[in-house]
This record gives structure tokens, sequence and C-alpha cells, in this order.
């Protein structure tokens, strides 16, 4: 099939040609339209929620603070050996500590099982005194950031990019039904000149 189309020629539709149609035209301002504006969405939208994220990460890390919270009563369990320790099996239990005001607050973490009653266990905690998950290192926020932020620019860039393709495709069947009709008109005259 490619021996019969000749070369390739770039930019054909903004070229002078007898044979250009406004439709071909159209088209490749469609196309070019599409591919800028499926960049543009992408990279704006990629870039806001990386800045977004890592922003909300950033105030997580500089509002939470470390307290020392105490074991209230022991954990069930045996104690494992370190070798033996697996993250996944950490129990619940509950605790107490201060908050910044001098309040004594209680909650509940998960601790190693067969934790004696008043073993020392570092939890983060909110302005308010609340308990909060650790917050992310610096370094592990800017990757789960730009991690986000590529995947949110894709998903976005991909509206534009199916808008076009259906646009074109619409394109593309209006240019058969207008050959379509022409061939119509002017098919039969044409076979009897041959």
């Amino acid at each position: 099939m490619k021996a019969f189309r000749g070369p390739k020629v770039r930019l054909w539709r903004w070229r002078r040609n007898p044979l250009k149609r406004r439709a071909d035209v159209l088209e490749a301002w469609v196309v070019v339209g599409v591919w800028l504006l499926t960049v543009l969405t992408g990279v704006l939208c990629g870039l806001a929620a990386d800045r977004s994220l890592e922003h909300t990460l950033a105030r997580q890390r500089a509002t939470s603070r470390p307290a020392v919270a105490r074991l209230v009563a022991p954990v069930p369990g045996a104690p494992r050996v370190q070798s033996e320790v697996v993250p996944g099996d950490r129990i619940w239990a509950k605790v107490r500590w201060s908050a910044a005001d001098g309040s004594t607050r209680t909650g509940e973490v998960r601790v190693e099982p067969g934790s004696p009653a008043g073993t020392r266990i570092i939890v983060w905690t909110d302005p308010k005194g609340h308990l909060v998950s650790r917050p992310v290192d610096a370094s592990e926020s800017a990757f789960r950031a730009g991690l986000i932020g590529v995947f949110v620019g894709v998903s976005t860039a991909a509206v534009p990019f199916v808008g076009g393709m259906v646009l074109r495709d619409r394109m593309e069947r209006r240019r058969l039904d207008r050959w379509e009709t022409e061939w119509a008109r002017w098919g039969p005259q044409w076979r009897r000149m041959v």
C-alpha cells in the first residue's frame, strides 16, 4: 500500500495546491490546536497538582510534632525477636501523652505485641494535641507529589486529546459523505466517457 502513496510531504495542508480543500486546512488547524491544548492542559494541571500536594505535605510536616507517649496497659502477645518482627504484626494499644498545652491525652496506636505497660512510644500530634500519622519527609513528599502530578497531568491531557479524536472522526465522516454525494452525481457521467 505504501508503494502507491508516494513520498510523504510534510505540512502539505498549508502548501499551495489546487486539490487542497477547506476541510484539509481546517483539519490541520484542529490537529495543531488539539495538540497544543493537550500539552498545555497536561502540563499546567500536573504542575498545579504537584505544587498543591507538595504544599499540603509541607504544611503537615510543619504542624506535626513528635510527643513521647507511654503504654497504659501491657500489650497481649509474646514479645518478638527483632528478626521475627513483621510490620503488619502490630497491635492496637492505648497510650497516654502530654499535649503542648500541658493537658494529658490518651489514644490508640499500633505497638509491638508483648510490650509492657509504661513502654515509651513516639507519637505524632497536630497543634491541638490530637494523634496524626507520621509526616513524610521532604524527599518522599517530592516523590509523591511528582507522581501524583504526572498522573493528574496525563489524565487531564486525555480529555482534549479524546475530544480532538472525536472531532477529527466527525470531520472525516462528513468528508466521506460529501465524496459519496459527489461520486453519485458525477460517477455515471464519467462511465459514459470511457
